[in-house]
């Protein structure tokens, strides 16, 4: 895995050197008439699961009649892009002026609309837009954004009733989420009006970096009883192995948003199928580039959700994962 700060160098250079490549190809020549899809995954090549997606969309793509160079020219965005920098590369995407934006994430999917009322945004994996303003209804968005929402509110009652079924003593849940997240606030709201039913308090923590999640994990810690959820998205996502490490050290029981951290030694994740939300974002990008208006197609939520059991893990904390947990995941890593 490549370290954060060589990360965000490489996303700027992602960000912005491929499109001053890419305005430069254009420059040199481009074939009058075909339209120009712009990719943006928020992640990098070298992650198993952003190719995973990449190649779902691209296949159902290709078998909705589009080849690259062709009909189509897609160019592809890769790396991350951080909070600072996110308006100005949506700037320069829009006045590139493609045909169809298609985004992964809330950050990239906001600064998209605040530059452009009118260029076609295709988000995915993007958590309750219609909190953000996004779009203006789930069935009739009537803006220029439309897409694939990852999660709905009430996902976050699900989340607690599984970390309460893995260590019933647990009566603290530390919820890490990112300043001014609209889509994690909304889950934290939904995680605290869950929570006293089952007997515990929601600890949130607003925080950033590597440096905060530390000292947030760190503090919460010396009290006992406690577990942790890390809300999708960042900074859980970009300091995934930090976390998981925290909660090993502490022997926190911790329930993740993304499939890829239970194998690299997390408890249990719960998260929506991505990839195949990518494989149905394909036909939304054929449709608009077919004439149909982004603002007339319904948000669509996910239709498959994976629960992820590390059973290795559960034992060094040890803890005993109920048989019903255990004969309800798609997957059990021994």
């Amino acid at each position: 895995m490549l370290d954060t700060k060589r990360r965000e160098v490489i996303a700027l250079l992602g960000a912005g050197g491929l499109l001053l490549a890419a305005k430069v190809k254009r420059a040199r020549g481009q074939q009058p008439g075909i339209p120009r899809f712009i990719y943006v995954p928020n992640a990098f090549p070298d992650d198993p699961e952003a190719r995973a997606r990449h190649a779902a969309f691209r296949k159902e793509f290709e078998k909705l009649g589009w080849a690259d160079g062709r009909n189509i020219r897609i160019e592809e965005h890769w790396g991350y892009t951080p909070p600072g920098r996110l308006q100005a590369v949506a700037a320069e995407f829009v006045r590139s002026a493609p045909n169809v934006i298609m985004t992964s994430g809330s950050g990239m999917s906001e600064a998209l609309q605040r530059e452009s009322q009118t260029i076609p945004v295709v988000f995915v994996a993007v958590t309750d837009p219609l909190s953000s303003g996004l779009v203006a209804s789930m069935a009739r968005p009537g803006g220029n954004l439309t897409g694939f929402a990852n999660y709905v509110a009430s996902i976050a009652g699900k989340w607690l009733e599984m970390l309460k079924e893995v260590e019933p003593a647990s009566n603290r849940v530390l919820v890490i989420l990112q300043p001014g997240n609209i889509g994690q606030q909304s889950l934290l709201r939904a995680f605290e009006t869950a929570a006293p039913a089952l007997g515990v308090q929601a600890v949130p923590a607003v925080v950033n970096s590597a440096e905060e999640i530390e000292r947030a994990v760190s503090a919460f810690a010396h009290e006992p009883n406690g577990s942790l959820l890390a809300l999708p998205g960042n900074p859980g996502m970009q300091n995934g192995d930090l976390i998981i490490s925290l909660a090993a050290r502490h022997r926190l029981p911790a329930m993740y948003t993304h499939r890829f951290s239970t194998p690299r030694g997390g408890l249990m994740s719960y998260d929506t199928d991505i990839v195949d939300l990518y494989r149905r974002a394909a036909s939304y990008v054929d449709r608009i580039l077919k004439g149909e208006k982004p603002g007339e197609l319904p948000v669509q939520l996910p239709a498959k959700y994976d629960l992820v059991i590390n059973l290795k893990t559960a034992k060094a904390l040890g803890l005993q994962v109920p048989d019903k947990l255990l004969v309800s995941a798609d997957e059990v890593i021994e």
